[in-house]
Formats: C-alpha cells, structure tokens, sequence
C-alpha cells in the first residue's frame, strides 16, 4: 500500500468537503483525522518513526500548511486512543483530551462537553482542576460501568469544592468566605454540579421567637428541590449537622411545595469529620471540604 498518497487523498477530500457540506464538516474532519491516524499508525510500523516526519514535509509542501509533524502525530494518537466520536466535540477538543491516559476520565468530559456545551477553554479549565479526581468513587464506578441506576444529585458534586480567593490569605471568616463564592457565583454553582440557580444568601427564616439566617440558598432545577448551604471555616462538627436539618425542615414545611423534592444540606467545611457523617442518619445531608485557590 502506498499510505502517503492514501493520507494525502484523505486530507485533500476533506478539504474538498469542508467547502461544500458546512452542516457536517465537523463530523468528517473526525472521520478524516481518525483514518488518516490509522494509515500514519501502519506506515510507522512498516518504515518507523520517522516517517511521519518525511510525510508532515511532503504534505506541506504539496497541500500547504496545517501538517506538522505535532498535528499529524495527534491524529495518530487520536486513531489509537480511539475515544467516542462526538459531533458536539471539535477537533480542539480532542486535541486537548488527548493527553489524558484513563479511558474513562476522557470519556467523562467527554460528557460534560455535551452537557455543559463547553468551550476548548473551559474544558482546558476543567482538566487543570482535576475535577474527575475529585469526583467520588461511587460517581466514577457509576460512570464506568454505563450504571442505568439513577443519578444522585450528590453525584457530581466535587470534593474539594475549589473557591477563587483574591485574598492572600487561607484564614478567613464565614461572612468572607461567603462573600468570595458570591464574588464567583457562577465558578461555584459549576464546582457543585449540574443544575443548581441561586436564589439568596444570608436568607431570613424565623423558627419560634428568633430569627436565623440560612447562609447560601439555592435551587436544584434538575432535581426539583432546594439546596441549603451552610459555611463553616473549621472542622465540621456534630452540632453543624442538628443545625442544617432545622434549616432543610423549616424550607420542607414552610416554603417547598408538594410537587418538589424534599431539600437537601450541604455542609462545606474546611476540613471534613467521616466519622460524624458516618453516623448522621440523615440521607438528605452530605459534607464537601472546600480549597481556596
């Protein structure tokens, strides 16, 4: 097989195609990428290494630029890595995906990209922040295996949560840490998962004669329920968990309606306590620590 004149008949159709099918030129560039990959893959074992080098500058030189000797190892990579075909991911997407190693982490932004729509920067963001790390394991076993089990609003909600802090320092009070994740609301409601719009903070509830405030109330619209937040700069401890379920039963019995899930806590502390949360019986109620970065 001659596999420079096949590489070059997929390049050169490809180009072809892009000017005249604008509806699907996405999903041949794919296409294209990952067949010219399997050809550079076959040359490499035939004639080695260096053949991809011979064929960046022949094809440079015959169809113009575009065909390094970097881009045309990606679509190698590219065909032996073999990750889902996506037509709501890029070229750029892949390129990006493409110096991750765990078949399942690539596959998981994959879905976020779908999801969320998004941009090769925010991906980028995304990996940089080792967001799949910081996903539970339950939420990871879930992922891999193609579970049809029913996803949890807990799920995708990171640990640790990662707040922007334009303070050069990591002491800081509630009302500050408060302040900082309204300053990056959007930031936060991402780090928290999917879903979630925020409706107030420091919201007034009056429970008997005296008046509390709920630190941070937001609204799940996937999952039909409140979300109350409450921030705690020190370990979490026992008498936070009596608190927020006051907090969830005032928002059930005075403020959700019978259509709406039941409310659900979370905690965010500076460090978490796995033995209090393993004997908190409570389902509704789950603790994340948060890092300022």
């Amino acid at each position: 097989m001659n596999y420079y004149n096949e590489i070059k008949n997929e390049l050169i159709n490809n180009e072809v195609y892009k000017k005249v099918k604008d509806y699907s030129k996405n999903r041949n560039d794919l296409n294209t990428y990952y067949n010219v990959g399997k050809l550079l893959s076959e040359a490499g074992k035939h004639y080695g290494e260096g053949i991809i080098k011979k064929y960046s500058v022949r094809l440079t030189n015959e169809l113009g630029k575009g065909y390094t000797e970097t881009r045309l190892k990606y679509m190698r990579q590219f065909y032996e890595k073999s990750p889902t075909m996506s037509d709501y991911l890029t070229w750029s997407h892949y390129v990006e995906l493409l110096s991750i190693n765990d078949i399942n982490k690539t596959n998981y932004y994959i879905k976020v990209i779908e999801k969320q729509n998004l941009s090769v920067r925010e991906l980028r963001q995304k990996i940089k922040s080792n967001e799949y790390e910081r996903l539970d394991n339950e939420t990871k076993l879930k992922l891999i295996e193609k579970s049809n089990e029913e996803e949890n609003i807990k799920d995708f909600i990171k640990n640790p949560i990662l707040i922007k802090n334009k303070y050069n320092t990591n002491k800081i009070s509630e009302k500050v840490l408060q302040q900082i994740i309204l300053e990056n609301l959007k930031c936060f409601l991402c780090e928290l998962g999917e879903g979630f719009t925020y409706i107030s903070n420091e919201y007034k509830i009056k429970i008997g004669n005296r008046y509390n405030y709920i630190d941070l109330l937001l609204y799940n619209i996937k999952f039909n329920c409140y979300v109350v937040i409450e921030l705690k700069t020190t370990e979490l401890k026992k008498e936070h968990i009596g608190q927020i379920k006051t907090y969830m039963n005032y928002v059930d019995k005075n403020i959700k309606n019978h259509n709406q899930s039941n409310t659900i806590g979370i905690i965010l502390c500076k460090r978490d306590n796995k033995f209090i949360m393993e004997y908190c019986s409570d389902e509704r109620i789950f603790s994340k620590e948060y890092e300022l970065i």
